[in-house]
């Protein structure tokens, strides 16, 4: 096992290198099960979650070549269709694509439930459920696995009006109807720049999906999917974070290699709350000289601000001056990093999907634990930012979708070492 080091009170200063995005990773790999043929897919981040997913194809019968750090090819030709086990699945929530994946390739699926970060509360499935029942599939719940099939041994296009917003959802059914029967049409559909990402993969495959990115989706289902290269979108959840370190810190940051329009929603935060940022092609350059002024924050589904950086806002706005009140609405039980930030010393109250910050001159070094990956990456910019040390446990969170995490702010100037722990250390540290 492993914990971070950090000895707080230094600003950033220097250029970070925003790796590809991890929620287009995780949803494009098992997208690749369904080609018949090689696919070579470009600036993949080097974080658990791909590796999990990738020997999740080998096991199904998938070669898996690496071709570089940030490039994989991909032949699931002679894939079998197989049990994507509980011991696999339980460490991943996006192990739920292959679901979707598995049904338009075989029409038949059989997949553990999904694990990942656990927010406290639940993270449902219905709706990826709801549309897999319109393409004519007859999905149970059973010992822990969700089987799925089509009777007549193919997927039929449908119209289907999502009852809420999903990403998941969005991305499940347009891997499955990406080679059902027919037309099939989607509303009321996710809009985030990897939803457009997958499609994108999809269409460079041979798949005929258009309207990513707006309210309704439509996908004319094909034979077959072909071979091809593609290249992963930058994470803008990544971006993101090293700009609320920034933020959090003081110092000045070129973030490199983005697209800075899918970071809209977070740099006009940022604005508000004093933080300069110029944008210069593909990157961004972060400043924050003078103090942090309070905020208000209320998570949307995109373009609004993404509920997966809520908690590293949080962590500046510990420090900002005056009280600023954090709504998520789109998961109510994100706040439990907030017991954490106490033992720092930061000022939250928390009701139901409400925080409000009283801003304090500064944190200070505490041992922490990890909770979940996004408040994870709050706690290393809380520490970062805190005078003294700290030591955070659970980091296996934080890998899940950090691409050299340490390395990258130790490059910046932040004193951040990784070291190995003994389990009955990590145990008392979490109790």
């Amino acid at each position: 096992m492993t914990k971070y080091i950090v000895e707080g009170g230094n600003p950033l200063f220097g250029e970070v290198h925003i790796s590809g995005a991890k929620n287009a990773a995780v949803a494009i790999i098992p997208a690749a099960l369904m080609v018949d043929g090689v696919c070579r897919i470009e600036n993949i981040p080097q974080i658990s979650d791909v590796s999990l997913l990738l020997s999740i194809l080998q096991d199904l019968g998938a070669s898996i070549r690496t071709v570089n750090r940030s490039t994989v090819e991909i032949d699931c030709t002679g894939i079998r269709n197989g049990q994507v086990p509980y011991d696999s699945a339980r460490r991943c929530r996006a192990s739920y694509y292959m679901i979707g994946a598995l049904l338009g390739r075989f029409a038949k699926a059989d997949v553990a439930l999904p694990g990942g970060c656990d927010f406290g509360g639940t993270r449902p499935i219905d709706q990826h459920l709801k549309g897999f029942k319109a393409l004519g599939a007859e999905v149970s719940v059973q010992g822990g696995f969700i089987n799925a099939g089509a009777a007549n041994g193919r997927l039929n296009g449908a119209s289907i009006f999502f009852d809420k917003v999903s990403v998941g959802a969005t991305i499940n059914i347009m891997l499955a109807a990406a080679l059902s029967d027919g037309l099939t049409v989607m509303e009321n559909v996710a809009k985030e720049p990897h939803i457009v990402d997958v499609a994108n993969f999809l269409n460079s495959m041979g798949a005929n999906v258009k309207g990513a990115g707006t309210d309704v989706i439509k996908i004319r289902g094909v034979e077959r999917l072909h071979g091809g290269t593609y290249s992963i979108i930058p994470d803008q959840i990544e971006a993101g974070t090293y700009m609320a370190a920034v933020a959090a810190c003081g110092g000045q940051v070129k973030i490199c290699n983005i697209i800075p329009k899918h970071m809209d929603c977070i740099t006009a935060k940022l604005l508000e709350m004093g933080v300069e940022v110029d944008e210069i092609d593909d990157s961004l350059l972060v400043r924050r000289i003078g103090p942090l002024t309070k905020a208000n924050v209320k998570t949307m589904p995109y373009p609004g601000f993404p509920t997966d950086m809520q908690p590293q806002l949080a962590a500046a706005l510990c420090m900002a001056h005056g009280t600023s009140i954090i709504t998520d609405s789109v998961w109510s039980s994100r706040f439990r990093y907030v017991d954490e930030f106490k033992r720092m010393g930061a000022q939250i109250q928390v009701n139901d999907n409400l925080a409000i910050i009283e801003g304090v001159e500064h944190l200070t070094g505490a041992q922490i634990q990890a909770c979940d990956l996004r408040a994870g990456a709050a706690m290393i910019i809380a520490a970062l930012a805190a005078y003294g040390t700290s030591e955070i446990t659970g980091v296996h969170y934080i890998e899940r979708g950090y691409e050299s995490v340490v390395e990258k702010f130790r490059r910046l100037g932040g004193n951040i070492t990784s070291v190995e722990i003994e389990d009955s250390d990590a145990i008392l540290t979490a109790g």
